[in-house]
């Protein structure tokens, strides 16, 4: 086989979501506002759980794993667009695209195994409430958790590893915010039939399959809450599970439906993956704040410790 002399890319244009000044300006102000609010609103969840005792139950522990989860996915992505939106220059080197594809799908990964885990921390919790205090012990929550990073870190090196060889020799526009898969394939100067259902294979097993075993946990876990007598036991395990799966249908619907196909794009790409980049690390902390009361009374709590705090420096 013949060897072309092929000019490798060392770095790709990020056309962004706009070619408008004035939209991306636009642009700008809606995530740098989001981004914020989402560091403040995880940090926050997770400064409340660690100070209040009473949440340090497995569930809220793996209620900050979620917040830093979702800090980091936001940080991968946002702090990289804002710099697109102003910036003239819409060039990102080789190396930090292929950097940034990595670690989006290693914490990506990450936020589908550790939304299992959630799954069945409630499924153990209301359908076996008896044993879950043996079940779900410390050590047990620790191992569960470091294996969704394990898991992550698997599901990344296998997804990337294919991109990273594919030959780029121009073009090196990528019609996107944020370097990935699909956007990156169809750059690629040679056939890449075999690296897109690789792909397909890799995402899919892991959102298709990690999306059936949680619905298949609240399959068991409604159909141990109808049980429940107690009005008010009932609608506490509701309110619980619905926070849960809220999240889990933000997150894992757009992501279905962008990794779940040939690298084809589609003009509803961009606004799916600003929703699950972007809008869903903000929502989780609004999600899971306005609809657990302990967490909201664990606020309220700190917000007085904090007021005594500083009523005792000024006096």
């Amino acid at each position: 086989m013949a060897v072309r002399n092929e000019t490798r890319v060392t770095q790709f244009i990020l056309l962004g979501l706009s070619s408008n000044p004035d939209l991306q300006i636009a642009f700008f102000v809606l995530f740098l506002v989001m981004y914020l609010l989402t560091i403040a609103g995880n940090l926050l969840i997770m400064i409340t759980i660690y100070a209040d005792s009473q949440l340090h139950t497995p569930m809220y522990f793996l209620l900050i794993n979620l917040s830093f989860i979702d800090l980091c996915f936001s940080t991968v992505t946002v702090p990289r667009a804002l710099d697109l939106f102003l910036s003239p220059s819409k060039t990102i080197s080789f190396t930090d695209c292929m950097t940034q594809l990595f670690f989006i799908h290693f914490i990506g990964g990450a936020e589908c195994f550790h939304l299992i885990l959630m799954a069945f921390d409630r499924y153990v919790a209301i359908c076996n409430p008896l044993r879950y205090t043996t079940i779900m012990t410390r050590r047990v929550c620790l191992l569960m958790v470091i294996s969704t990073w394990i898991g992550g870190f698997i599901h990344a090196f296998s997804q990337s590893l294919p991109i990273i060889q594919l030959p780029f020799c121009g073009p090196n526009e990528i019609d996107h915010f944020f370097c990935d898969g699909p956007t990156l394939s169809v750059l690629a100067c040679s056939n890449t039939f075999i690296s897109e259902r690789a792909d397909m294979i890799n995402s899919g097993s892991l959102t298709v399959g990690g999306l059936l075993l949680v619905l298949i946990s609240y399959a068991y876990i409604l159909s141990a809450v109808l049980k429940i007598r107690s009005d008010e036991g009932r609608r506490k395990a509701f309110s619980t599970c619905a926070s849960h799966l809220l999240v889990v249908i933000l997150f894992y619907g757009p992501i279905v439906f962008s990794y779940m196909r040939p690298s084809v794009i589609f003009a509803a790409d961009k606004p799916l993956s600003v929703f699950y980049t972007t809008v869903t690390p903000f929502l989780n902390p609004c999600i899971y704040t306005l609809r657990n009361e302990k967490v909201r009374s664990a606020m309220k709590k700190l917000r007085g410790r904090k007021v005594s705090f500083l009523e005792t420096l000024i006096n």
